[in-house]
């Protein structure tokens, strides 16, 4: 699963030094530079791990010979009491880097549990559950990835890399038809432009107007299920808005080609996960 690693470098340097600033005070006064440990990290509830990576960056970050060793693989279920990680390195590096390797951790496998689930109910529907941009700014690139390792898929990174009109950008242009139109004018032809609808006169005009992909949003089951009928295939079909776990099988049952969950990023609740301090021992040759 690729993570942009200048992305995350920076992102890293930011946090640390948010978290560290000039020095770790309880660390440094508590713990003596010369002790080695070995910890592990371990799940206290079931769900997806995801972020391993980024915690053993953190680590390292903090001192490139610490050993971060993964001991499952991203994306694997996890229980509780199983170890996600085992790490051999200097005392103050493992009890400096612990909160914030900890929180990249717990945030991006709460998100992994809960598309994973998510995917797990519509396992049986050719459709894809996607995310949004509802997500914490500055960590869209480590969310959308969780997400990926949960086994959904990203929708657009940004407003850089596909147009969506939605309905403010219908209500300033003066209709889909006008929207559509200009944007086909200005934009690449590589790319997706995409429509929000309402209802099925939207649907209606997103097709005439030529569409390439139609949102259906905030529509109940019997308006999306007759909007798909009336798309009968010509172009993909998202449905969107607040569709969650109660709800996803039903959408799913309409024959949309997508959905998209806020939800994954805007409301996944962190895992519980923690690490212990096990074995303590002299640094070799260190002070």
């Amino acid at each position: 699963m690729f993570i942009n690693e200048r992305l995350l470098n920076e992102l890293i340097s930011r946090a640390l030094d948010e978290d560290i600033g000039s020095g770790d005070l309880t660390t440094n006064s508590i713990v003596p530079g010369d002790i080695a440990v070995v910890g592990y990290i371990k799940a206290k509830q079931r769900g997806v791990a995801a972020g391993l990576p980024v915690a053993g960056a953190v680590f390292r970050r903090l001192d490139p010979d610490l050993q971060f060793m993964p001991r499952v693989a991203e994306g694997a279920r996890i229980s509780p009491g199983d170890v996600l990680a085992q790490l051999n390195g200097r005392a103050r590096t493992v009890l400096t880097g612990e909160r914030l390797a900890l929180n990249f951790l717990q945030r991006l496998s709460g998100i992994a549990t809960v598309t994973a689930d998510l995917v797990e109910a519509v396992r049986g529907y050719s459709v894809r559950i996607v995310d949004t941009r509802k997500t914490t700014p500055g960590l869209r690139q480590l969310e959308k990835y969780a997400v990926r390792v949960g086994g959904g898929h990203n929708h657009r990174l940004g407003l850089f890399d596909a147009v969506l009109i939605k309905d403010n950008h219908i209500r300033v242009a003066g209709g889909i038809k006008q929207a559509v139109e200009s944007a086909r004018s200005r934009v690449p032809h590589t790319v997706k432009i995409e429509v929000e609808t309402e209802d099925l006169n939207g649907v209606l005009k997103a097709l005439e107007a030529g569409a390439d992909i139609i949102m259906l949003d905030n529509m109940d089951i019997r308006t999306m299920t007759e909007a798909v009928r009336l798309i009968n295939g010509r172009v993909p079909v998202e449905a969107s808005g607040g569709i969650g776990a109660q709800t996803i099988d039903a959408v799913a049952a309409t024959g949309v080609d997508i959905i998209s969950v806020g939800a994954l990023t805007h409301s996944a609740v962190a895992l519980d996960i923690s690490l212990d301090v096990g074995e303590l021992k002299p640094m070799r040759g260190r002070a």
